[in-house]
C-alpha cells in the first residue's frame, strides 16, 4: 500500500505540473494523451481505493455530483465595482484627483476582462471555497465548479491562508466551440464569451461545467498579510509565484501619459488577443498611497476602469412601447429591428423621454443609430433623416396612463411624464418587484415572473399581501412545484427579519435610496417613531434635504400607507433597527479614532471578527502599515508588515495583548 500511495502523490505532482505547464504557462511539456493516460490512472486507483481521493485531487477538474443550488454566502470584505471612464477628459480628471491627495503616483495598468468576477479562498494552501462575486456583499458559492478550472491550483506551494480575485472567463476557441455545439444539438447559441463563462459557472452539474473549458486571470489579494508586496505590480508577481495565472499583458507606467499610451495600444490590438476585453483597469501601484487614498461607499479612490468606446450600429424602428415605473415615470422604449452590436442581439433601446425624442428627432419607421451606454444598456443616439420613408410623422406621447387610463401630469422641474394614480396596477406590481429585490427585502425567488401571475390572479394587491400566501395559492401557478412552492415560502418567512432600513427601502418611498433609509432608521429606530417624526426632525439629518423629509411626511401620512403597515405588522414584519449604531460606536475608547493593522496568524478569533471588535470601539482598520498606521497587531508568522512597522517605529501587540485588552475594556 505504501507503494500505492507514493504513485497517488507522484501522479498528483505530475499531472499538477502539465495542467500549469498548459493552462497558466501555455507551454505544455508533454502531449494530451500523456496527460490523459496519467488522469485515467489516478481515476481507476481512487474507484478502488476512496481513501486515496483528496478534496485537492486532480481528477475533481472532471466534476462530481450535480448540486441542489447554490448556497449564499457573505463575503469577507466586500466586492467593490470600480468607477468608470469614458475618455481622456475623465481620466485626466481622476488622475488630477490622485495626484491632489497623493502627490506624483505610478500607474498599473491591467486589460480589463470581459468575464465573472470570482474569489478564491485557500487554507494553508489548499483551495477550499471559491464566490462569485453577487451584490458585492454577498455572493454565491460556486467551488465544485471552480474546481474544474485547469488554471485555478487546487494546491500551491506555500501552506498559506488568504483570498484572491480575479476574473473567470471563456476563451475565444472554447466559445466557439460551446456554440457549435449548441448549433448541432439545435439549441440557442450564446450571444457572447461572458454570457456563456457566466452561464457555465452557473451549472448546477460540475460535469457540465468542466467541459466549457473555462479559464480565469487572478488580479488582487483581499488581505496581504501574508504577502512580501509593496505594490500592485509586486503582489501580481508574487501571485505568479505561488502558481495563479494573471495577465501577463500587464504594464507599469510612470504617469496618466503612460497610461493613455497603454490604452491606445490595446484599442488598436485588443481583437488579436484570444480573450475578450473590455477596457483598462487603472491602479495606483503602490500599496501605501492606495490605502492613503481610500475608498468610497462603493469604489477604491486609487483605480478606475476605462471603457472602450461603444460600438455603434444602424437599425430600423419599428415602434415606441411605454412602460410605467413604480413612481409612475412613463417611459418610451425603442422596438428595434434586431441587431447584434457589442456581442448580443438588440431588440429594444431606451428612449428616455418625450423631449429626449423629439430632440433627436426620433420617428417610427426611422433608421436609427444604438450604441450600448457602458458596453450595457442599449440606447438609440440618433435618427438619419436622410433614410426616412415619406409620410413618418412626429411622435407624441399619450395624454393618458396606457395601464390605468389616468390622466398624465409632468410635474414642476421634471421632464418626464406621471402616472399620479396610486391604484394604477402597473405601479402596484412595479414596486412588488421593488419590495423583493436584493437590497429591499431580499426575497429569494420571488421574480418578476411570479408577481405578475398573483396579480393578474388576484391573489395579490399589494406588498402586504406577499406574507398572507399559502401553499395553495402559489402551486396553480405556472412552472410551480412543491419544493418551490415551499423554498419560496421559506424565503418570504426569513424576511420578516430584515432590519428596519430595508423595509424603509422596500417601501419604494419617493427620493428615499439605501444610504438615508440606513441613516433614517438607525436614527428613529422603530417605524412608530417614524410614524410621528416631524420634517424639521428630518432635516436635522445632515444627508436628509427638503425633499426626501416632504416626500416622507406625505407617505407617511397617507392612510393607505398607515393601513399597509398595520398589514404588514400582523404578520410579525419587523419593524426595528437592528443594526450598529453609532452611537453604539465606544469613543471614550482608546481605540477611537485610531489606524490599525492586523497581520499574521490570530488564534482566538478571525481577523473577520478582531476587525469588527476594533471598528466597534471606533478603530479604522486597513490592510497596509503606512506613516498614518497607529498600530500593528501581529499575530503568528508576522510577515513584511511587522517588519515595516518596526522600520517606521508604528506599536506593535502581540495578539495576546490585544486579547488582555478585550478583556480589560469588556469588563469595565
Amino acid at each position: 500500500m505504501a507503494e500505492l500511495a507514493a504513485r497517488v502523490q507522484e501522479l498528483h505532482h505530475l499531472l499538477n505540473k502539465y495542467s500549469h505547464e498548459y493552462y497558466v504557462q501555455d507551454n505544455p511539456s508533454v502531449p494530451d494523451s500523456e496527460y490523459d493516460k496519467l488522469l485515467r490512472e489516478l481515476i481507476d486507483i481512487e474507484n478502488a481505493h476512496p481513501e486515496y481521493k483528496t478534496e485537492d485531487s486532480p481528477t475533481v477538474r472532471v466534476g462530481g455530483e450535480a448540486q441542489v443550488t447554490f448556497n449564499k454566502v457573505r463575503h469577507d470584505t466586500p466586492m467593490l465595482s470600480l468607477g468608470n471612464a469614458f475618455n481622456e477628459e475623465e481620466l485626466r480628471r481622476f488622475d488630477a484627483r490622485v495626484r491632489e491627495k497623493a502627490g506624483k503616483v505610478e500607474y498599473m495598468c491591467e486589460l480589463k476582462i470581459d468575464g465573472l468576477a470570482v474569489s478564491l479562498k485557500y487554507e494553508e494552501g489548499r483551495f477550499v471555497q471559491g464566490l462569485t462575486r453577487g451584490d458585492g456583499t454577498i455572493g454565491e458559492d460556486i467551488t465544485a465548479n471552480l474546481r474544474t478550472i485547469r488554471a485555478i491550483p487546487l494546491r500551491i506551494n506555500k501552506p498559506l491562508t488568504f483570498e484572491v480575485r480575479g476574473e473567470a472567463y471563456m476563451p475565444k476557441k472554447s466559445f466557439e466551440h460551446l456554440n457549435q455545439q449548441k448549433e448541432e444539438a439545435g439549441e440557442q447559441a450564446f450571444a457572447n464569451p461572458r454570457n456563456a463563462a457566466a452561464g457555465s459557472l452557473r451549472q448546477l452539474d460540475s460535469k457540465l461545467a468542466s467541459k466549457r473549458r473555462l479559464s480565469v486571470f487572478l488580479y488582487s489579494v483581499n488581505d496581504f498579510t501574508n504577502f512580501h508586496a509593496e505594490s500592485q505590480s509586486e503582489a501580481l508577481d508574487e501571485l505568479d509565484e505561488l502558481g495563479f495565472k494573471t495577465n501577463q499583458n500587464r504594464k507599469r507606467v510612470a504617469d496618466i501619459e503612460g497610461v493613455l499610451e497603454y490604452i491606445k495600444y490595446w484599442t488598436a490590438h485588443r481583437e488579436a488577443l484570444p480573450y475578450d476585453i473590455d477596457g483598462i483597469v487603472i491602479k495606483v501601484n503602490d500599496l501605501e498611497e492606495q490605502d492613503e487614498l481610500g475608498f468610497t461607499q462603493k469604489s477604491p479612490r486609487w483605480a478606475i476602469a476605462y471603457k472602450f468606446p461603444a460600438e455603434e450600429v444602424v437599425t430600423k424602428l419599428l415602434d415606441i412601447e411605454l412602460s410605467i415605473g413604480r413612481t409612475g415615470v412613463v417611459t418610451p422604449t425603442a422596438v428595434l429591428e434586431p441587431v447584434r452590436v457589442a456581442g448580443t442581439t438588440v431588440s429594444r433601446a431606451s428612449l428616455h423621454n418625450e423631449d429626449l425624442i423629439h430632440e433627436k428627432d426620433i420617428r417610427i419607421g426611422d433608421s436609427v443609430v444604438i450604441k450600448k451606454a457602458g458596453d450595457i444598456i442599449p440606447e438609440v443616439i440618433r435618427s438619419l433623416p436622410e433614410r426616412r420613408p415619406e409620410g413618418t410623422e412626429t411622435y407624441h406621447m399619450p395624454t393618458h396612463c396606457p395601464s390605468c387610463g389616468h390622466e398624465l401630469v409632468r410635474l414642476d422641474g421634471e421632464v418626464a411624464l406621471r402616472c399620479i394614480n396610486p391604484k394604477c396596477p402597473a405601479q402596484l406590481v412595479e414596486g412588488m418587484i421593488h419590495f423583493v429585490s436584493r437590497q429591499a427585502m431580499n426575497i429569494d425567488g420571488l421574480g418578476t415572473k411570479i408577481i405578475m401571475q398573483l396579480y393578474e390572479n388576484e391573489i395579490i394587491k399589494d406588498v402586504g399581501d406577499l406574507y398572507y400566501l399559502t401553499k395553495d395559492d402559489l402551486l396553480p401557478l405556472e412552472r410551480m412545484g412543491e419544493k418551490k412552492a415551499d423554498n419560496l415560502l421559506k424565503a418570504i418567512e426569513d424576511s420578516k427579519d430584515n432590519s428596519l432600513e430595508h423595509l424603509l427601502f422596500g417601501l419604494g418611498i419617493r427620493h428615499l435610496g439605501v444610504k438615508a433609509s440606513q441613516v433614517i432608521a438607525e436614527r428613529f429606530e422603530t417605524m412608530d417613531r417614524l410614524f410621528k417624526v416631524t420634517e424639521e426632525e428630518l432635516l436635522e439629518i445632515h444627508d436628509i434635504g427638503d425633499k426626501l423629509a416632504t416626500s416622507l411626511i406625505t407617505y407617511l401620512n397617507n392612510e393607505d400607507i398607515i393601513a399597509l403597515i398595520e398589514k404588514l405588522r400582523r404578520k410579525n414584519v419587523n419593524m426595528t433597527y437592528e443594526g450598529l449604531k453609532t452611537t453604539e460606536i465606544q469613543t471614550d475608547s482608546e481605540f477611537n479614532g485610531k489606524t490599525v493593522v492586523l497581520t499574521g496568524k490570530l488564534h482566538n478569533m478571525t481577523r473577520t471578527e478582531a476587525s469588527k471588535w476594533l471598528e466597534a470601539q471606533g478603530a479604522k482598520t486597513t490592510s497596509s502599515v503606512t506613516k498614518n498606521t497607529d498600530l500593528v497587531i501581529a499575530g503568528e508568522d508576522a510577515g513584511s508588515k511587522l517588519t515595516k512597522a518596526e522600520k517606521l517605529g508604528t506599536e506593535v501587540w502581540s495578539e495576546e495583548e490585544f486579547m488582555e485588552k478585550q478583556k480589560e475594556i469588556e469588563n469595565k
